[in-house]
């Protein structure tokens, strides 16, 4: 691994293309393969950019889905290979990407003396042999993919009969991937998806092979230890290995926000830092069982990688989480949506994250899935929604249809952020002859819904100029809070010396540890909860309030704890720490019903 950071998945468009921009340098990045509308025309655009053949993959086509998914995952291979080749017989020079490579790696990295050495050398023939030694070192970063679990509607044919479940959105992209050259792993997301999990079987690509290793791996992004055991137990039984737990923070991420009970990060990293031998040998036992069933013994554990995103914004906390969890590596998602060189983000989109404020960014009901949503006020996405309401049309157009998922009305699913469906929905909620307070509660739920297939999809079509004509150009983002910490526009270079530590792109000792961060966001997401229920109240949400605090509260004491393992933090940090979480305790006392 050259890099001891990754670009996770961001949005559909935002990391659609990052490979092509950042993998050259040995850094990896996700590309989500959930929108294949957007892959197809990412793969057109590319395809022209480079003078590569393109022949268009239609929906009249049988697995179009897939084909085009595998298709793209092809040129993007392709691509990073040629540039891959072209920089290893560059010249070492000011400005060449050969030279900026060995200037971006990390200074733990067992090259880096190497070409600092070759940079002094005075002796021409060892000068030319360190530079063959350094370009052996020069290696691709990986080229990951994102399934969201849940994103998985059954398709129909032109005669509306429903395929076979094999042709559902999940399965066709996960076929995608398989059917691809690329050796890289798929991150499994948004939890358990039985009829996903049971197809990964059926397909070659993932199994282990007679050398131990694995052409497609398998990643799964979980919030706590119970759900990384309870999915990759799953998967053991069915004689698959998890070769990587990335583990998310629940609230302070970027996307859809997938909140524990009250666990926090800093305790469930404890957690798989001092279970790691226990959960290998637990997932290895069921494993070798399987495939001893069918004539195959391996004897030893393959090697299982750990990774950790959320919130995470100093190089201080980014080198605090590697040592002192032990944890492989870093995942930095929303701060690299100011990196233009590593991310598509288009420039009004870009403009307003740089002028943003702390209200900015909320937690919202906006996803058509019904999982809380990083939401930002100032997106083009937003003002649009507001203003169909205004002119008396809320909801939008559904086109792709990805996020079908609602039956209230009809056998035929509906997505809850469409018009078809929000008409319905208030027309239901008008015949109930509700107080107006209660009324407009009502109607701000079903009208919050927005449309991400459109709306995350877009910006790639304004940066790229592939807009068609009549297709909606508001754009979706879902930034995590931290991103308010960083008020411009960064080159590469800038981004990766901020997290190496060699530059302080927030200069800001007001931003609070990212743990501390992430406790005032789950302290908020539970006192929203007990207002939104607080007409509804019954033992169960009483007794999982308690719960919640109880589990936050343990977190409280971790933390006091943690304070003395702080180390290479600044002092003004560290001293802040005991009367935050004194006020966060005192704030959680008041939260009841």
């Amino acid at each position: 691994m050259t890099h001891s950071f990754h670009i996770p998945v961001l949005g559909l468009a935002f990391s659609i293309d990052s490979p092509l921009k950042v993998a050259r340098f040995g850094i990896s990045s996700v590309i989500s393969i959930v929108d294949d509308e957007l892959i197809e025309r990412i793969r057109a655009y590319y395809c022209t950019l480079n003078k590569k053949e393109y022949h268009p993959i239609t929906k009249k086509e049988p697995d179009y889905r897939a084909h085009r998914i595998s298709s793209y995952l092809n040129l993007v291979s392709n691509i990073v290979q040629e540039q891959i080749e072209h920089m290893r017989i560059e010249f070492f020079e000011k400005g060449s990407e050969i030279d900026r490579y060995f200037q971006l790696i990390p200074e733990s990295h067992p090259a880096k003396n190497i070409y600092y050495a070759m940079l002094s050398e005075t002796d021409i023939l060892e000068k030319a042999k360190k530079k063959q030694i350094l370009r052996s070192f020069i290696k691709a970063g990986d080229i990951d993919v994102n399934i969201m679990s849940k994103v998985d509607k059954i398709n129909y044919d032109k005669d509306g009969i429903a395929l076979d479940d094999t042709y559902s959105d999940a399965l066709a992209a996960l076929r995608g991937f398989a059917q691809s050259d690329l050796q890289s792993s798929v991150i499994l997301s948004a939890g358990m998806n039985s009829r996903l999990y049971a197809y990964l079987a059926e397909l070659p690509a993932f199994c282990q092979q007679e050398d131990g290793t694995f052409q497609k791996k398998i990643t799964l992004k979980v919030s706590d230890y119970r759900s990384a055991l309870i999915q990759a137990k799953f998967l053991a039984k069915k004689g698959i290995w998890v070769s990587e737990f990335r583990v998310e923070s629940g609230l302070n991420c970027g996307g859809h926000a997938f909140a524990t009970e009250g666990f926090l990060l800093g305790p469930i990293l404890s957690e798989f830092k001092n279970k790691k031998h226990e959960l290998q040998e637990e997932l290895f036992s069921i494993y070798q069982n399987y495939w001893l069933q069918k004539g195959c013994n391996f004897q030893a554990a393959p090697p299982i990688k750990y990774t950790v995103q959320g919130g995470v914004g100093t190089s201080s906390e980014h080198q605090f989480l590697l040592k002192h969890y032990e944890f492989d590596a870093v995942g930095w998602g929303s701060p690299f949506l100011l990196v233009p060189e590593a991310t598509t983000v288009d420039d009004e989109t870009l403009l307003a994250l740089t002028t943003s404020e702390e209200e900015d960014f909320y937690i919202s009901g906006a996803s058509p899935l019904g999982v809380p949503f990083n939401n930002f006020r100032k997106s083009s996405a937003e003002r649009l929604r507001l203003k169909r309401i205004k002119d008396g049309r809320p909801g939008s157009p559904c086109k792709k249809k990805y996020l079908v998922s609602n039956l209230d009305f009809s056998n035929e699913p509906l997505c809850t952020a469409s018009r078809a469906y929000q008409d319905k929905k208030i027309k239901e909620l008008q015949a109930k002859s509700l107080d107006q307070k209660t009324y407009n509660m009502e109607y701000d739920l079903i009208t919050e819904k927005t449309c991400l297939c459109d709306g995350l999809a877009a910006p790639a079509y304004l940066k790229y100029n592939i807009l068609k004509h009549k297709e909606q150009d508001a754009v979706s983002i879902c930034p995590g809070p931290n991103t308010v910490w960083f008020k411009n526009k960064f080159s590469l270079d800038q981004m990766i010396n901020h997290i190496y530590g060699k530059d302080d792109l927030i200069k800001n000792d007001k931003r609070p540890f990212l743990f501390i961060s992430e406790l005032y966001l789950y302290v908020a997401h539970i006192k929203k909860y007990v207002e939104m229920n607080a007409d509804t109240v019954n033992d169960k949400k009483i007794k999982y309030v308690e719960k919640f605090k109880n589990q936050l509260i343990e977190g409280i004491a971790y933390y006091s704890r943690l304070k003395n393992e702080l180390k290479g933090f600044s002092d003004q940090i560290v001293e802040c720490i005991p009367e935050q979480l004194k006020s966060a305790e005192r704030e959680l006392a008041e939260i009841k019903f």
